[in-house]
């Protein structure tokens, strides 16, 4: 396995967060780090590649995409009812919606890219790769994981010849990244990957709601080959995090998992929206990320952070606010 020798990894976090900048600092401290492929155009993830390659010296990294999600006959339906609940927030904002399509996120480009600039790892979220995908990646040295968030999934995984399975407990902020998303309460971080750990042996990075050198310590203690560590780095200098998600990260507690913002389930903090439409929200993804996007886009141009889809896992109030290089230092502190 490639991190063998680097217990953390830097989860990658898509949409703004994850930057060229946040993984080679994390690289050059001793992590293993991912680039979120996803909502890039593939010529921009060629080019932080590039970037990145440039800045770490050779050393190895990983890039994670967006598996495409299948499309819902009928789901249109329950998305123009939302966007009707929607209109009186985008009114009042002067912010029109967007337009609820369904796309792929020009996955078999970025698949392209990724087989010419060759990363050390691709890792999947959302849906299954399809397996010529994980053949031709795996054919041209590529490691692939996919990411779980239930243990039945892992005969799946096994099946499809991967390399690695990340372990996403429900602690974890952000979208949940496992191929069926069934908006119901799901395993946390340490017995999912003991359930996983039981089932295969393929190397299993934990990941979910880590935040302090403890927690790590002791998912690495009880099996995980490394752990993933997101919101930790949310507020590290080299993280592209827009500020009013960072300010909001020292001031709210509670998190929700919730549908309102992408039509996917994922944990952010509460906010009016989250208590307003978590209940009425469809399962819609991406047609619902596209329709919101612009309101979201506002919320953060404008500093309104009851506009904004402040993705954050249950650990976020220890997350620390310094260089990326001090927050790994802190993290492995007890490994």
């Amino acid at each position: 396995m490639t991190l063998l020798d680097r217990r953390l990894v830097l989860a990658p976090m898509a949409g703004g967060p994850s930057s060229v900048d946040l993984a080679a600092a994390v690289t050059s401290a001793g992590g293993f780090a991912f680039l979120a492929g996803a909502y890039l155009a593939p010529d921009r993830l060629r080019d932080d590649i590039v970037l990145l390659r440039a800045a770490v010296g050779g050393a190895a990294f990983g890039v994670n995409l967006f598996a495409p999600s299948p499309y819902e006959p009928g789901s249109a339906a329950r998305v123009l009812e939302y966007a009707n609940r929607l209109q009186p927030l985008a009114d009042k904002a002067g912010i029109g919606l967007g337009d609820a399509i369904h796309d792929d996120d020009s996955f078999d480009a970025k698949i392209e890219v990724l087989l010419a600039e060759g990363p050390a790892v691709v890792s999947f979220a959302f849906a299954w790769p399809p397996a010529h995908v994980v053949d031709r990646l795996r054919g041209a040295g590529i490691e692939v994981w996919v990411t779980v968030n239930d243990a039945s999934e892992t005969a799946w995984a096994d099946e499809l010849g991967v390399d690695g399975i990340v372990a996403q407990g429900w602690e974890a902020g952000g979208h949940r990244g496992g191929p069926v998303d069934s908006g119901h309460h799901q395993a946390p971080t340490r017995m999912l990957l003991q359930s996983i750990r039981s089932l295969t042996s393929l190397p299993v990075i934990a990941s979910g709601g880590v935040a302090d050198p403890a927690h790590l310590a002791g998912l690495l203690a009880a099996g995980a080959h490394a752990v993933a560590c997101g919101t930790a780095f949310l507020r590290a200098d080299e993280a592209g995090t827009v500020e009013v998600h960072r300010h909001e990260l020292t001031r709210r507690a509670d998190t929700v998992v919730t549908r309102a913002f992408t039509g996917r389930s994922a944990r952010a903090l509460v906010t009016s929206w989250t208590e307003v439409f978590t209940e009425v929200a469809p399962a819609a993804y991406p047609q619902v990320h596209h329709l919101t996007a612009p309101l979201r886009a506002h919320g953060k141009a404008t500093g309104q952070p009851d506009l904004v889809h402040l993705w954050a896992g249950t650990g976020h109030r220890s997350a620390r606010q310094g260089p990326a290089s001090e927050i790994v230092a802190h993290l492995q502190s007890r490994v």
